[in-house]
């Protein structure tokens, strides 16, 4: 046997590792229905970096892991539906169809490349009603998964996806869906990441021609209010006069330098 001969079986197995453990650095992101469509978490301290955006009318991308190859996956998504949809006709771009190239991509990559990528995502469209509601989730090797409800993906995913199939309802109203999300993101007795520091975004199949809409700012702090569990946080005491509370920074050390996976 030549010197330094690896089996394919044993390649496959260490890329497979590789990726996995790159994916497991970032930090977790939830897609769950609610009664008017389709929801998107993530803690993201991140401000330049967006995890979660628009593919096109009535699709949205999530994703975990490196940012650079993710965005790359994005921006082809994109290009494929631009073209599509000016070619035949906006309705036949799909999630589905978005799903299927993206595993194609990631499949060849994993299978061809020395270095697969730290990515996993998915791929969610809203339809006219929630029977027509779609979340598909692919991993790093180009597997594609037809989640029912919801997902989660990156981090702790495991846990989180076992913390939203208990408080996970169908028909849920969007303050509502918003608990159940941040409730899953949070470890037992930690503390959830301040509202400067998540990502929120959703579906609407309300609303005309573009269904996607970011919540951020006031219209997210509105919608927190109305969430049926407090801050884990106490609400901070009147300060005394002449005193200031200067304004919550986040956990220690939880600065993203643009290094990590997010």
């Amino acid at each position: 046997m030549p010197f330094g001969y690896a089996s394919p079986e044993q390649i496959m197995r260490d890329k497979a590792d590789y990726a996995r453990k790159g994916i497991a650095r970032g930090r977790s992101v939830v897609v769950l229905q609610y009664v008017d469509g389709i929801l998107f978490v993530a803690p993201n301290p991140s401000r330049a970096l967006h995890k979660i955006s628009e593919i096109y009318d009535r699709i949205g991308f999530a994703a975990v892991g490196r940012y650079n190859e993710f965005e790359e996956l994005r921006l082809g998504g994109i290009r494929y539906a631009d073209i599509n949809g000016y070619t035949y006709d906006r309705s036949d771009v799909t999630g589905r169809g978005l799903a299927n190239l993206y595993a194609s991509n990631l499949g060849r990559i994993f299978t061809e490349s020395i270095k697969s990528l730290e990515v996993e995502v998915v791929v969610a469209e809203v339809g006219e009603t929630k029977d027509g509601d779609a979340i598909y989730r692919l991993t790093f090797d180009g597997s594609v998964f037809d989640e029912h409800g919801f997902a989660a993906m990156g981090g702790q995913a495991e846990a989180v996806a076992a913390r939203l199939k208990e408080r996970y309802r169908e028909s849920m109203s969007l303050a509502d869906a918003l608990e159940v999300a941040l409730t899953a993101l949070t470890e037992p007795g930690g503390e959830r990441p301040p509202v400067a520091q998540l990502e929120v975004a959703v579906l609407d199949r309300n609303r005309e021609h573009r269904k996607f809409l970011r919540l951020t700012g006031a219209r997210l702090e509105r919608l927190l209010a109305q969430t049926t569990t407090p801050p884990a946080s106490p609400p901070t005491p009147p300060a005394d006069e002449g005193k200031e509370t200067p304004p919550p920074t986040g956990p220690d050390g939880d600065v993203d330098d643009g290094s990590s996976p997010l």
